[in-house]
């Protein structure tokens, strides 16, 4: 009798073993089986994220390049308040700055230092994003010459336009002093700033027809600047869009003003076509056509 219940206590923890084993068991297996299909999800993850081929980008420096390309599209573009009307402040007249009136054509009025700006004076302004400003007359074909001059993969960047009268003689003025400066007399200072300051009342850029260009890897104002990529293609194609190279190396004593690889002045598309073929500068057109005294 004893043995008989001896056997089914034996029986009975055997089986309360064995319905521990396989609960453990279970147990065991569920893990087992979350930590495979979670590996399986994240082997699947990486799988998709190496097969997958990324859009293939240009080296840095040109994807760097083409960043600033679209930010300075922007710039060109006219801000919300497009146009606003200035009156050129009246200057006396003397000497060596006489006003020009016989060039009847906006975009051909010869300014320099011989030729005072028309008293009286008036520009209609088309103000880009970035504080610039131009005629709203050559405006369309500006922002169309810096289109293409980016479509070409350049980055040309305006670093200087449109000047009030006030802007010019400050200008001039601190050209003044760096010679004093350097010891010129008042005479020898004003003489040596005009070659590369024009005097106030006889600047393009007074008239919104005018704009200095640079690259925007190089924006010294020097002879370096003919050497950038964005002056070569402007100095080859700036004339199809109306606009020339104002100052060219070889004609300072015609102009008045000494070589700058970056400014451009608007003349119209006829004027800049017949001024780049026959290599001369505006005052030679103007003369050549009988269009100045």
């Amino acid at each position: 009798m004893q043995k008989i219940k001896k056997q089914k206590r034996l029986r009975r923890s055997f089986v309360t073993l064995l319905i521990l084993v396989c609960g453990f068991a279970i147990a065991v297996t569920s893990v087992y089986m979350g930590y495979r299909q979670n590996m399986h999800f994240d082997l699947t993850a990486k799988s998709q994220t190496s097969t997958t081929k990324q859009p293939e980008t240009e080296p840095d420096s040109t994807a760097a390049a083409a960043t600033i390309v679209n930010d300075q599209n922007l710039l060109d573009q006219p801000s919300e308040t497009q146009t606003s009307t200035t009156d050129q402040p009246e200057t006396e007249s003397d000497s060596t700055a006489e006003a020009s009136t016989s060039v009847n054509d906006w975009y051909l009025i010869l300014v320099n230092k011989w030729h005072a700006i028309p008293d009286g004076y008036k520009v209609s302004l088309t103000t880009l994003r970035n504080g610039q400003a131009v005629d709203e007359r050559c405006y369309p074909d500006l922002q169309e010459m810096m289109d293409d001059c980016r479509a070409a993969g350049l980055s040309p960047l305006i670093c200087s336009s449109y000047r009030s009268q006030a802007k010019q003689e400050k200008l001039f003025d601190n050209g003044v002093k760096k010679y004093l400066a350097q010891g010129y007399s008042e005479q020898e200072a004003e003489n040596e700033a005009g070659k590369y300051y024009a005097i106030p009342g006889t600047s393009e850029h007074q008239l919104g027809l005018a704009v200095d260009i640079v690259d925007i890897n190089n924006q010294n104002l020097d002879s370096s600047q003919e050497k950038t990529e964005v002056q070569q293609w402007l100095m080859k194609n700036s004339w199809k869009y109306g606009f020339i190279l104002r100052y060219p190396s070889d004609k300072s004593s015609i102009t008045g003003i000494s070589y700058e690889p970056w400014h451009y002045r608007y003349v119209g598309k006829e004027a800049a076509a017949a001024i780049y073929e026959q290599s001369i500068c505006l005052e030679e057109y103007l003369q050549k056509n009988a269009l100045v005294d």
